[in-house]
This record gives C-alpha cells, sequence and structure tokens, in this order.
C-alpha cells in the first residue's frame, strides 16, 4: 500500500472534496492546486498519475488533525466535524452559521412608500463631466494565416 492508496482512502472515508482537502492543506501553510490532488488520485496507469510524496501526505496528516480536533485555543470534537461533512454534504458548519449571522431579517414596512433620498449636488461643476477614456491599443491587428502559404 503506498502514499497515494493511503490518501484515497482517507478522502473516502471521510466524504472530504478537493476544496476541502486543499482548506486542510492551508491549515499547515502547505499550498496544493485541486489539479495536483487529481493527480494523485488518479490510476497508475493514467498519463497524468503523480506519485503523493511522503511531504504531502505528511502535510495532510498534520492539517486533518487540526481540522478535526481544532486548536488547543478552539478544540473541536472531531465526531461533530465528520457528522456535519456527511450532513451537509461536506459543507462545514462554520460557514453555515456565517452565512446565517450574514442575512439581516426582512422587515417590510407598513407605509408602503419608498423613502425619498436626497441627492446632494457636486460641489464642482467638472465633477459632473464624463471624461473621455482613452482606448489603448495592446496588440496590433495581425493578420494570421496559420503557416498556410498563399495562393496566388
Amino acid at each position: 500500500m503506498n502514499n497515494n492508496d493511503i490518501f484515497k482512502k482517507l478522502r473516502v472515508a471521510l466524504q472530504l472534496r478537493d476544496d476541502q482537502i486543499v482548506e486542510i492543506m492551508q491549515l499547515v501553510d502547505f499550498r496544493i492546486s485541486k489539479a495536483e490532488l487529481g493527480a494523485f488520485f488518479r490510476n497508475e496507469d493514467h498519463p497524468n498519475f503523480m506519485e503523493c510524496g511522503d511531504q504531502v501526505l505528511r502535510n495532510f496528516l498534520n492539517g486533518l488533525v487540526i481540522h478535526l480536533r481544532g486548536t488547543k485555543e478552539n478544540p473541536k470534537n472531531p465526531i461533530d466535524v465528520i457528522k456535519s461533512h456527511k450532513a451537509d454534504g461536506g459543507e462545514r458548519t462554520e460557514n453555515k452559521e456565517k452565512k446565517q449571522e450574514d442575512k439581516k431579517p426582512f422587515v417590510k414596512s407598513n407605509t408602503g412608500q419608498k423613502p425619498a433620498f436626497k441627492k446632494k449636488p457636486a460641489s464642482n461643476p467638472k465633477s459632473r463631466e464624463k471624461k473621455p477614456e482613452k482606448k489603448i491599443e495592446i496588440v496590433e491587428k495581425v493578420k494570421f494565416n496559420n503557416g498556410k502559404p498563399k495562393k496566388k
């Protein structure tokens, strides 16, 4: 059993998506892209298969410990974290709580009228005028013939 097999089995057992694995790796300051992760999870006979090194697996495991247990200052219950993955389809409960806090309660006004907003006049009359934007041509107009010789 190699590192790729261990990585695959942990991903399936904990029901982790690629974006969650990237977040877990960032907990230990290890940057990895989704494309690199996809290469680890491919079949060995696939041309884009990549061997998972010891450093990648070590950083994932260290990040997983922080993700499941939390820190000393903010401990978590690992069972609750795993259940939240299953219940929310992988969406973390912290993100869900933040989304609910961001929402403001809808209050319907009984007056039925919109409040009147007054526009303040601009202090500088020149600021009202729109200035024409200068169009900068980055690439000159070039005709491509795709390597075909001209017909005469």
